[in-house]
């Protein structure tokens, strides 16, 4: 056989025994559908799991738009969304602490009241979000219905009253039950006296 480069057959195609072969597969020719990556096809796209798209990937369409986000020690905080990652932990920026005290359904005209307090750049561990929605700029600068808007320190101790009032009721309210035989989550912390 001959030694021949490549430059030896730049016009026309080379001779028979020169062709360029497909790689051999072990047992003969490669299968058809079988080819090695890269050969005959364009090469896949990574293709990304599928929770993926159900959990911290949703945040996606909400970066950068202003949330209320309701946490699930009771509070709700309002913000700018502005990072998050796979374990949707939040950064939220320009962020206020909003407080309500829901109306005392006796009177005849009820309204609550609320008020707002900055709280500036705000990280919020993801475990810890009840629920958050996208707030209608078209809306934002609107009261709650129902609510009107009170001095901050005013509302902080009707707040901090009337969760003292319900944290009463509701000791009453478990001890009762544990008495009938039911049990709450905190009920075998809790001595029943």
């Amino acid at each position: 056989m001959e030694h021949l480069s490549i430059h030896d057959h730049q016009h026309g195609p080379p001779p028979p025994g020169m062709m360029p072969q497909p790689p051999q597969h072990p047992g003969g020719p490669v299968p058809q559908g079988m080819m090695p990556p890269g050969l005959g096809r364009p090469p896949q796209p990574q293709q990304l799991p599928a929770q993926m798209f159900t959990t911290a990937a949703q945040l996606l369409d909400l970066t950068d738009k202003k949330l209320m986000i309701s946490l699930r020690d009771g509070r709700k905080l309002i913000g700018i969304l502005r990072s998050w990652d796979q374990f949707a932990n939040l950064v939220l920026q320009s962020t206020k602490e909003r407080i309500f005290v829901p109306p005392v359904l006796s009177e005849k005209e009820p309204t609550g009241i609320f008020a707002d307090i900055d709280r500036g750049t705000f990280l919020v561990r993801g475990e810890n979000v009840l629920l958050l929605g996208e707030i209608d700029l078209d809306k934002d600068d609107d009261a709650p219905p129902g609510y009107q808007l009170a001095e901050i320190k005013m509302v902080e101790k009707l707040a901090r009253e009337r969760k003292k009032e319900e944290k009463v009721k509701e000791k009453k309210k478990t001890k009762m039950l544990g008495k009938e035989g039911f049990e709450g989550e905190n009920l075998g912390e809790m001595p029943l006296i």
